[in-house]
């Protein structure tokens, strides 16, 4: 019997070790998941195969200017104690070190597009897109006749309807 008393303890031990640990690496990460949310978002939330393009015919112009104004704002209603922020042993002012800052975080999430691009994300940042789903009168859009067929060919006349204008199988609305 006082083996399994033994056992017992034993296993409340274990179990308060691994709570200790699980609040231990809580503690560590939490100041930490700003940074983990940024990364996470750039690295599976982004379509970068879109996004490149985008940035290559001009787009980094505006990533440019978000930056500035970031460094702006973020300099004029935070600035640091003391006046300085110490970054690997320098002290540099306000303004430098938010550049600085904001610079690092822009550099971090184009790495993360580098990443996804390269497949280093798998399925969890796949971005193909779903064949869009047929509405129950079997064509997809209101613009056109996707199926090469009009609206008599759905089992609907014309007489007491009016059209639309949403292609030749327009919703109709009954004229009671």
């Amino acid at each position: 019997m006082e083996a399994l008393f033994n056992l017992v303890i034993s296993l409340v031990d274990v179990f308060q070790a691994l709570l200790n640990l699980v609040v231990s690496v809580v503690l560590v990460l939490i100041p930490w998941l700003p940074l983990l949310g940024w990364l996470a978002f750039f690295s599976l939330a982004v379509n970068w195969a879109k996004a490149y393009p985008i940035l290559r015919r001009g787009g980094i112009l505006g990533v440019l200017l978000l930056m500035v104004v970031a460094v702006l704002v973020w300099g004029s209603v935070a600035p640091p104690e003391g006046g300085k922020h110490y970054l690997l042993g320098m002290a540099v002012s306000n303004f430098t070190g938010k550049f600085i800052y904001v610079t690092m975080l822009t550099c971090m999430a184009l790495m993360c597009g580098s990443a996804q691009l390269s497949g280093a994300f798998g399925s969890l940042a796949d971005f193909t897109e779903a064949p869009a789903q047929d509405d129950d009168h079997g064509h997809g859009g209101h613009g056109h006749d996707d199926h090469g067929h009009g609206h008599d060919s759905h089992g609907h006349s014309d007489h007491g309807h009016a059209s639309h204008g949403h292609g030749d199988h327009g919703h109709a609305v009954h004229a009671h």
